[in-house]
């Protein structure tokens, strides 16, 4: 009578000695969580309907504008419909400018309307505008060297794209440059690698060492003719009028809907993007679609019934396009509870195919997504690179967070960034539902792992 016992206390030994599959490979053990996911997110078409309504009905979203903040109700509403969780707006301060009346007016050789959009910041020109003559430059050494002809002209910067970070200096900076050559304007080819008579707007920046001078963005095809009529030796004089105005900072606020953790629901993985967008267009790739994707992957947690050991958090960031006072706003407010977020992942560079992440963290924490990337391998999706994040984490990740942002075919990002052309028919569905399937595992392995991933030291 007692052999069946010893085989059993045998069998309990063993059990306690060998570890199961899950305690051997966790994240091999969410493959079943992660195919529920995917399967949903691509089934589901009411993430798209939803997407498509937000920008049809919003438009373009600038902080401090009442389209804004509709849109914010609007998402707070729909959070508790769905039964999301601790759904709030946390109050944030924005700046406000207001574009207003503005064009640029070729005068001589010929008479040409120049489509223009003024960048996010510049004041304004005289009511009767600014009527000078062009210099056209292709870098800020080529101006320098010729800086006294630039006195009392339009500046024009005529700078090809190579990189975004690279190009983007002359949008920033250009108004600083011009303005230290004695120039009265200053304008600058759009940042773009293609254009189809599409000019884009940004942020830009003054220095205080130097008079504040309009600045302002044309066409890469307009810029390329002035340049060819300024080579053949031709007069190019301009009008360019601005009624740009800053007005007193703005009240707005992040939208934030949770799915509250099982187990431990004071660790939080946060997700999100930012729900304004430039004043032109619909920011529909830039960034309403990186918002809904990661608001979908939380709520299809909650009808899957998927609820993690951990926090998941959705965030819809503001005024990430001219401020970060969104992201600063976020890392104040939970500053006390920073040590407890296990993972924070960005969605804002287009719901276009998405190829992975970028991941910033310790070895170990990289060694772990890299594993978690392996579950989206089937809709190819799983590449991990080392270097990632995105603006409005970056606040948070400075103090310690893991972060990582949505790698995508962003082969057609730049075409669209900042201008009327971003719209939702540049948007593909199925790209789109892939993005809310990445997001989904992601967040929802990170949340559900049974340890936190490791932080890399503090110096």
């Amino acid at each position: 009578m007692r052999r069946p016992v010893l085989i059993v206390s045998g069998i309990l030994a063993l059990s306690a000695a060998a570890p199961t599959a899950a305690q051997q490979d966790p994240v091999a053990a969410l493959k079943p969580a992660a195919d529920r996911l995917i399967d949903a997110a691509l089934a589901d078409t009411a993430a798209w309907e939803r997407l498509t309504y937000f920008v049809d009905r919003f438009g373009n979203r600038f902080s401090g504008s009442e389209s804004l903040e509709a849109a914010h109700d609007w998402i707070l509403a729909e959070m508790e419909r769905d039964g999301l969780e601790n759904v709030r707006g946390e109050p944030v301060m924005v700046p406000r400018w207001v574009r207003g009346e503005e064009s640029a007016t070729l005068i001589e050789p010929r008479r040409q309307e120049l489509p223009m959009l003024g960048l996010g910041g510049s004041i304004a020109t005289p009511p009767e505008g600014i009527t000078a003559e062009v210099l056209v430059v292709s870098s800020f050494d080529e101006l320098e060297r010729r800086a006294a002809e630039a006195r009392g002209k339009i500046v024009l910067f005529d700078v090809p794209f190579t990189t975004y970070g690279e190009t983007v200096r002359y949008r920033s900076q250009g108004a600083i440059a011009a303005a230290r050559a004695g120039a009265v304007a200053s304008l600058i080819r759009s940042v773009t690698p293609f254009s189809m008579k599409t000019p884009h707007t940004g942020g830009m920046a003054y220095s205080d060492d130097v008079p504040r001078i309009p600045h302002a963005a044309i066409t890469v095809e307009d810029a390329m003719l002035l340049h060819r009529l300024q080579d053949r030796g031709e007069r190019i004089v301009v009008t360019l009028r601005m009624s740009a105005q800053t007005l007193p900072d703005a009240e707005s606020k992040n939208v934030i809907g949770e799915l509250r953790g099982r187990e431990l629901p004071d660790e939080i993985v946060v997700l999100g993007g930012h729900t304004d967008s430039w004043d032109v267009g619909q920011g529909a790739m830039d960034d309403a679609g990186g918002v809904i994707a990661a608001w979908e992957a939380v709520r299809l947690m909650k009808e899957l019934g998927l609820r993690p050991r951990r926090t998941v958090r959705v965030v819809g960031w503001t005024n990430e396009e001219n401020g970060l006072r969104g992201a600063t706003a976020y890392r104040d407010a939970h500053r006390d509870e920073l040590d407890r977020h296990v993972l924070a992942i960005e969605s804002d560079a287009g719901v276009f195919k998405p190829l992975g992440y970028g991941f910033t963290g310790s070895d170990e924490a990289f060694e772990i997504v890299s594993a978690i990337g392996a579950l989206l391998e089937r809709i190819d999706a799983g590449t991990i690179t080392r270097g990632g994040g995105g603006a409005d984490i970056g606040p948070i990740m400075q103090l310690g967070v893991p972060g990582m942002g949505l790698n995508v075919d962003g082969s057609r990002y730049f075409w669209y960034h900042h201008t009327d052309a971003d719209t939702i028919d540049k948007l593909d569905m199925r790209e789109f539902l892939e993005c809310v399937a990445s997001l989904a595992v992601m967040a929802y392995a990170a949340a559900e792992l049974p340890a936190p991933l490791p932080r890399a030291a503090q110096e």
